[in-house]
């Protein structure tokens, strides 16, 4: 009966190849460090020298090209990808081509951007799963909303969007601006 080599078991040894063992900052050892995002190689040298880096690459795969589809800034192929946030739809020339189609990113109802009158208002969804509305023109625009928008004006103020607002009395239309307190039934 042959015995079990304990080293096949020891973390440092399976996740530190050659190419790790030293870091390239200091020349120190290299070891294995557990985070809030879970495990990554830190410098054994901490806090004089910071040098850390992922155990992981978390980079974009391609999940099934589609076929037909045409990138509309290259005119290359579309693919379906998985990034750090989910499925997403991006050109498979990416980083030359950086076009990228989410998954809820029809506008609503071609609402105009009321910040910069340029874009519209589309429905996008955050890390946490929420639905919110933002302009198409992100990051020269950062303008928000959290409730549904609609193609009209306070009567009150003047500002160009209301929003439907869901309350316990149903819908009601009301105006995003915080001076503003303008609500009415739909």
């Amino acid at each position: 009966m042959s015995k079990i080599d304990p080293a096949l078991f020891a973390a440092r040894e399976q996740a530190l190849d050659k190419a790790y063992r030293s870091c390239p900052e200091c020349g120190s050892a290299l070891i294995v460090r557990n985070g809030k995002h879970g495990p990554f190689l830190g410098c054994s040298s901490y806090p004089e020298c910071g040098y850390v880096r992922p155990l992981a690459t978390q980079g974009v795969t391609v999940e099934k090209l589609l076929a037909g589809s045409i990138c509309p800034d290259c005119g290359h192929e579309l693919a379906i990808k998985k990034g750090r946030y989910g499925l997403f739809i991006g050109c498979t020339q990416y980083p030359l081509c950086q076009h990228v189609e989410h998954e809820h990113q029809a506008s609503v109802d071609n609402v105009a951007c009321p910040a910069c009158h340029n874009g519209t208002l589309v429905a996008r969804t955050s890390r946490q799963g929420k639905q919110f509305f933002a302009c198409d023109h992100y990051p020269a625009c950062k303008y928000i909303l959290n409730d549904r928008p609609v193609a009209q004006s306070c009567p009150v103020c003047g500002w160009p969007v209301l929003t439907v607002r869901q309350g316990k009395d149903g819908e009601r239309l009301v105006c995003p601006q915080k001076l503003c307190q303008f609500e009415s039934d739909l």
